[in-house]
């Protein structure tokens, strides 16, 4: 596909949001006749105003299967919605291309894509590689689920400059062309198996991320996750593994305590700033990844000694008293609580609580039976002190509020404790979202310190 490829094509996209505005849009510069559909009625909304000043045709509150039958030639979906969508089974059967906007913006990009993508730890991986990148003064944009459209930003992209793009399997999934200069894949468990109709398709999916990549191109793998090392394996790219328990001299791994890159130490752990096994194997894909495109020694090293984590991910939010607070907001869901709680080895106070889904709280009791003291609130409070009981932690509250269980947490600390929001729960039940609940924290947090 040359640059002229859209020109008088027909062009439908299926999804408006961020990512479709973005895409209708480049494509309309790029000559294709546009239509944009969305299952929302748009109708006299700002959405429908900006299309028709860009001169775009928008269908909105349904998918009509007659908007194929205008000679459409390509379909740019949404990554959000489904492939049992009618319109998309239609579409494939047609033998129509249908793709997500990632594909576009491999088309448009000048530079050289460094994609990352896995079942847990792509956003703070993807931040620690431009992070590294920058401060190296190699000439690097961020892009992708993290928050940017990928088609847009790739459009600034030029010869010589990274674009570090974090990709969902949702993307991945309706691609074609995409080919990542360097591919990074981070772990492959169960996730978003309804969508994807099983693990199969899922792991698929994941794969494609290495599936046009030839061998002057490195793909970058977790080494203890079979599946993952099967993925990266069947590519054609420079193999270029991680490994947090064995040793890879081709690329990188924990040994002696040190994170190790191609046979060089790169940093103790002791001196990391992450915590935790799984922000091991984010900082190790991360220095692979930021290495192969030039970031300098000097620069991983001060990135990983003085980087923070993502907001509201395992956030490391400061001191109080000796007290190490940390904000992990994000983990609406047990696993993710039981990975925070074992990222730390000194004493842990766990907040824990929000919204009542249903499900118990028996899988957690193995990793409270570490906590030091646990204080519960929200609608799942008392769920949660049950199994904090048949975990035999003696130290356990249950209070209403977040700001109560702040408080009270904190009465728990001694010196050289972690206080940890980690909530296992939704946040819905007394927050909007879990950054607004995230924030609270926060600020609860900063109380403590004026009294």
């Amino acid at each position: 596909m040359n640059k002229s490829w859209f020109n008088g094509k027909n062009v439908l996209v299926l999804g408006l949001a961020k990512s479709g505005m973005a895409a209708a849009k480049l494509l309309n510069t790029l000559g294709a006749e546009v239509i944009v559909n969305d299952a929302k009625n748009l109708q006299g909304t700002a959405e429908e105003q900006e299309l028709e000043r860009e001169g775009i045709k928008l269908v909105s509150g349904s998918h009509p299967l007659s908007l194929l039958d205008d000679s459409v030639d390509y379909v740019v979906k949404n990554p959000g919605i489904r492939y049992d969508t009618p319109l998309i089974e239609k579409a494939l059967s047609l033998g129509l291309p249908v793709v997500t906007e990632i594909e576009l913006a491999d088309f448009v990009s000048k530079g050289d894509i460094l994609a990352i993508t896995g079942s847990n730890g792509k956003t703070t991986t993807t931040t620690l590689i431009y992070d590294m990148l920058k401060k190296s003064a190699v000439p690097a944009h961020i892009a992708g689920n993290i928050g940017k459209v990928a088609c847009t930003v790739a459009q600034t992209v030029q010869e010589e400059e990274v674009m570090v793009t974090e990709v969902s399997s949702f993307q991945l999934k309706g691609t074609e062309h995409f080919h990542p200069r360097t591919a990074v894949l981070l772990n492959v468990f169960d996730a978003h198996l309804d969508y994807h109709g099983g693990r199969e398709d899922y792991e698929y999916s994941k794969g494609k991320i290495f599936a046009n990549m030839g061998p002057d191109d490195y793909a970058v793998y977790n080494a203890d996750i079979q599946s993952a090392a099967d993925l990266a394996e069947k590519s054609k790219a420079q193999l270029i593994p991680f490994s947090v328990s064995k040793w890879v001299s081709t690329g990188a791994c924990v040994q002696n305590g040190s994170l190790y890159f191609q046979n060089k130490e790169v940093l103790p752990l002791s001196e990391a700033a992450l915590p935790g096994k799984h922000n091991q194997e984010n900082m190790l894909a991360a220095i692979a990844g930021a290495m192969l495109h030039g970031a300098s020694l000097s620069a991983v090293r001060e990135v990983l000694r003085n980087f923070k984590g993502i907001e509201h991910r395992l956030q490391y939010v400061g001191e109080v008293s000796g007290r190490k607070v940390y904000n992990d907001s994000k983990a609406t869901n047990i696993l993710s609580t039981q990975k925070a709680i074992e990222a730390f080895e000194d004493p842990v106070i766990l907040i824990a609580g929000g919204l009542d889904r249903g499900n118990g709280f028996d899988d957690l009791i193995p990793s409270l039976k570490t906590v030091k003291a646990a204080v519960f609130y929200g609608q799942t409070k008392d769920k949660l002190k049950k199994a904090a009981q048949c975990a035999g932690v003696e130290n356990i509250s249950v209070v209403e509020s977040l700001d109560e269980a702040v408080s009270e947490a904190y009465s728990f600390t001694d010196e050289k404790d972690i206080l940890l929001l980690s909530p296992a729960c939704a946040s819905w039940d007394q927050f909007k979202t879990f950054e607004e609940r995230g924030s609270q924290y926060i600020k609860a947090v900063e109380n403590l310190k004026q009294t």
